[in-house]
């Protein structure tokens, strides 16, 4: 293949995937940068980056684009342009016409993206096309909230809605009337709430189901992989720390048929949710971007959706693609989140070590690349040790304080003044 157009990778905070996308093309030669805030160490890490660049997101979008199209013209070569985060699409596409002087990258519609990423719009328009989708609600007022609370029937779901208003990445579930409203209220404190509250599917995590894809300029399908989760991180509502590749056709027709209908371009992501009430796989999230877990699906030739992205860009054939079933993918992040299964008595030690056969690659452990590794041991492991210690001196202090007190209880009194000796006649 030609591995002479580089790649860059923008991305915010979290940044789950812009790792994997560096490994999965510098493999294959190609060099690939990073944009990144500060504070990401365990990313940065990995050697397959050919440069580092960091930026403050939180300055003026008109600096961020004179400096997208700074870094475009030092890397040269109109270098593929990538991203993992929502709203970093959407400023993509709004400025599509000033960056692809620089960059090559795909091209959805900016009001197609702001569909797919909008959770209220991208529900209702997945309904419209055939799509089912759980039943959900977008409140505007406190009224509509309490209104929605005569009829409601928990555990509810809160959601963001827009990703270019605050709370966007606000996922909770709520089981009572009091923390919907007292979530709600605060949120609503700072202006519009922006939060949506939709009906939760019952279910253990693994009747979550994903699907990776990539759509060239016409919309066509040019790769698809489906998968469910095993564990999330945070449990039950995060990103996927434990999953495995399998085949499920409806949940690949109904991403075949969503993303045509709206003429969807480039690497999508999306997450279903089996109703086992109807038998039906439910749409609960479209990442229009990259997704964090994207190497999780990986084709018996190596091909994964970022490299069938690039070859597709960059004009070059794509070659079949044949899925490898029971393909497992790690998140580190998993050893911190299963003891939390085995306290709520659904993950035993013996079920813990079988879920772990069949892992094929880890999402910051890598032979041929073990900085990000180290790195991240350092930061997860030091902050859990530091907090181990914090509680063992507040633990101590409590004992000796206790022991203190106890002591000074049971201590005899004494009697002041001076002492006198009686004797007692008989």
């Amino acid at each position: 293949m030609d591995n002479s157009v580089p790649v860059v990778v923008v991305v915010d905070k979290g940044g789950y995937g812009a790792l994997p996308i560096a490994r999965s093309l510098g493999r294959l030669g190609v060099r690939t940068y990073l944009i990144t805030p500060k504070g990401q160490p365990a990313i940065s890490a990995s050697r397959y980056w050919a440069k580092r660049f960091l930026w403050d997101f939180s300055a003026p979008h008109d600096q961020l684009l004179e400096f997208l199209l700074n870094v475009g013209g030092e890397v040269g070569s109109r270098p593929i342009l990538l991203t993992l985060t929502d709203w970093l699409a959407i400023f993509i596409q709004d400025n599509a016409s000033a960056l692809e002087q620089r960059f090559i990258f795909p091209k959805p519609s900016p009001s197609v993206l702001r569909l797919l990423t909008n959770k209220w719009q991208m529900s209702s328009a997945a309904k419209q096309h055939g799509v089912p989708a759980p039943e959900a609600t977008y409140p505007h007022s406190r009224d509509d909230v309490l209104k929605f609370l005569e009829t409601a029937r928990f555990p509810i779901i809160i959601k963001g809605v827009d990703q270019m208003l605050p709370h966007a990445k606000t996922k909770e579930i709520v089981s009572n009337a009091h923390d919907l409203l007292e979530i709600y209220d605060s949120a609503a404190d700072s202006g519009p709430a922006n939060l949506m509250l939709q009906e939760f599917i019952p279910g253990d995590d693994q009747t979550v189901w994903m699907c990776n894809a990539y759509f060239d300029g016409r919309s066509e399908c040019r790769a698809v992989f489906t998968g469910k989760k095993l564990r999330q991180s945070p449990p039950h509502v995060g990103v996927a720390s434990l999953a495995i590749c399998l085949p499920n056709e409806a949940v690949e027709q109904s991403t075949r048929r969503f993303m045509q209908a709206v003429g969807y371009q480039g690497c999508v992501g999306i997450g279903y949710r089996y109703d086992a009430r109807d038998g039906l796989y439910k749409v609960l999230d479209v990442n229009a971007r990259v997704s964090a877990v994207f190497r999780l699906f990986v084709a018996t030739n190596g091909m994964d959706v970022v490299r069938v992205c690039y070859l597709d860009l960059t004009r070059q054939p794509i070659p079949e693609l044949v899925a490898s079933p029971g393909r497992k993918w790690l998140l580190e992040d998993d050893l911190l989140v299963s003891p939390k299964y085995a306290m709520e008595g659904t993950l035993t030690f013996g079920q813990w070590l079988t879920s772990l056969r069949g892992i094929r690659e880890m999402h910051y452990t890598a032979a041929d690349d073990l900085a990000p590794i180290f790195v991240w041991s350092w930061l997860r492991f030091g902050l859990v040790w530091e907090k181990l210690a914090a509680l063992t001196k507040s633990l101590s202090r409590a004992v000796v304080a206790f022991w203190n007190r106890r002591t000074a209880a049971l201590r005899p009194a004494t009697q002041d003044g001076p002492h006198t000796n009686s004797t007692v006649k008989p």
